[in-house]
């Protein structure tokens, strides 16, 4: 294993003149988050990363699958935890063992230096290069650097990753510095809503269970179960004696609900609370009656394109 010289690893992290290189995240279930590289439009390799990954509505609890080390092909050297993580012979000035003792040789960079973050925590960097004799030990232009574990604490999970300026962002072979293309790249943790979160009533659905009856492209028009019911003989209509059943098994009933176990939530029409404190407050009654009536066996007065319900789920179309 050949000597290491750690001002090399420093020198490493600096730069001049640019080129691209392109960061890709993928999410691979169970909160992993794989980060990868593509540097296929360089004629250079690269030969150091210093990442920035901030996860919003969330935290950083693990990181794995990162190279450890020099001579292997990856990107295992990490100058953030030199100190008090490898051992060097004193005689040969060969590194012993790249695992740390009490800590792990890990890319994350150490809590106390600037920009260091720590996990569990929503933020990190990472410091990775690679150091290498034989050229067939080199990295490749594409690969992967590390997966990350992010656990969900929040209603817009999202992890984003960008170029730590302090420590050199991206540096090629030939010490010169790597424009990230795009400069952040972030991919959505969980599963997206599909009302929309600017929506006037998003916080009514929320409050309701996040039903996804209510993302049904003309249910505040009174179709409820999101279908275009009929037949040839009699015609196909939006709003049916199906959409009146939904409506008459939650009349008058009120609160939370769990749609999954409540559906008549979807004869929630107007997607209000209505009433008085003299007769009592409902999700469904009147308003949503009148809605149901004024489209009752017609597609007439439903737009094709329709603002006002929030989603865009249409279940058949016959």
């Amino acid at each position: 294993m050949r000597k290491i010289v750690l001002t090399l690893a420093v020198v490493l992290l600096a730069a001049p003149v640019w080129a691209d290189v392109e960061i890709k995240l993928a999410d691979l279930g169970d909160g992993v988050i794989e980060i990868s590289y593509d540097a296929t439009g360089e004629t250079e390799l690269v030969r150091a990363f210093a990442l920035n990954i901030v996860v919003t509505d969330g935290n950083i609890t693990d990181i794995n699958d990162y190279s450890v080390g020099d001579n292997n092909g990856g990107y295992g050297i990490f100058p953030g935890s030199f100190a008090g993580n490898i051992s060097v012979n004193p005689t040969t000035g060969m590194v012993d063992n790249w695992v740390g003792n009490p800590s792990p040789y890990t890319p994350v960079a150490p809590p106390g230096y600037p920009d260091g973050g720590d996990i569990p925590g929503p933020a990190i960097t990472i410091e990775m290069g690679s150091l290498y004799e034989d050229p067939g030990n080199a990295p490749g232009q594409t690969g992967v650097l590390c997966t990350v574990t992010v656990e969900v604490e929040g209603p817009a999970p999202r992890l984003c990753v960008t170029g730590n300026a302090i420590r050199g962002n991206v540096v090629l072979e030939d010490a010169s510095e790597a424009t990230l293309t795009p400069a952040e790249v972030c991919i959505d943790l969980g599963e997206p809503d599909c009302f929309d979160s600017l929506h006037p009533k998003y916080d009514e659905w929320v409050s309701v269970g996040k039903p996804d009856c209510w993302c049904y492209k003309y249910q505040c028009y009174g179709d409820a179960d999101g279908i275009r019911n009929g037949n040839f003989i009699v015609g196909y209509s939006r709003v049916r004696e199906q959409d009146l059943n939904v409506l008459v098994n939650g009349w008058k009933q009120e609160g939370y609900v769990d749609p999954a176990t409540h559906p008549w939530i979807c004869g929630d029409f107007d997607r209000t609370l209505n009433g008085n404190f003299i007769v009592g407050y409902a999700r469904i009654r009147e308003q949503d009656l009148n809605i149901l009536i004024a489209n009752w066996k017609s597609d007439a007065g439903i737009p094709l394109a329709n603002p006002g319900c929030g989603g865009d789920i249409d279940l058949t179309t016959p």
